[in-house]
């Protein structure tokens, strides 16, 4: 069975606090669009990342509210902005590099939590079941492009029962392996 490859660009998840500080107290999150994953969506609107060396704008915001305000961009974008490129499981924040998100209302200093996502495939249950693998097992993913065929190694299985089967990659490894709509991976063993 093959397995859905998806880009995950630069992105940020808030917390509704911090939301708040840059939107306003009484600002409501606007759905733009549904991501694959259930309960997931791409907000309308953006914030800004400024680091002391330089700064990114409209970065889409990821719904709904997460615990911890989380940031995640690529290794390019570490390079840009003057950042240690931290790879990442998201949610694992600890010792991670920060920086300002501005806001149309406010900014918030963010001591940590920015990361590169570590390559990833969520899955439920009955697909974990299906390619014998448990939650937080890794794993290599054959990738067939049509001129940049390549395997990702640590490819990190997230098992959920609400997950839908897809794999998620940022944009450098989107380019490394010629992505497009449609390309699809298989567990190599």
């Amino acid at each position: 069975m093959k397995i859905p490859v998806e880009v995950s660009a630069r992105h940020v998840h808030l917390c509704e606090k911090d939301f708040k500080i840059l939107f306003g107290k009484n600002y409501k999150l606007n759905i733009k669009k549904n991501l694959s994953q259930p309960g997931q969506f791409v907000c309308k609107e953006r914030v800004k990342l400024k680091t002391k060396n330089s700064e990114i704008d409209n970065i889409t915001i990821l719904g709904p509210f997460r615990n911890l305000t989380q940031v995640e961009i690529s290794i390019t974008d570490c390079l840009r902005l003057g950042l240690e490129s931290v790879i990442r499981d998201s949610g694992n924040l600890e010792n991670t590099p920060g920086g300002t998100l501005i806001g149309p209302n406010g900014e918030v200093k963010l001591n940590s939590g920015i990361i590169v996502a570590q390559r990833h495939i969520h899955m439920n249950f009955e697909d974990a079941k299906f390619f014998n693998v448990k939650d937080k097992n890794l794993v290599k993913i054959k990738i067939n492009s049509d001129y940049r065929k390549l395997i990702f190694d640590d490819v990190l299985i997230r098992v959920n029962e609400n997950f839908r089967l897809a794999m998620h990659i940022d944009t450098d490894e989107a380019n490394a392996c010629d992505y497009k709509i449609g390309t699809f991976g298989e567990i190599v063993r």
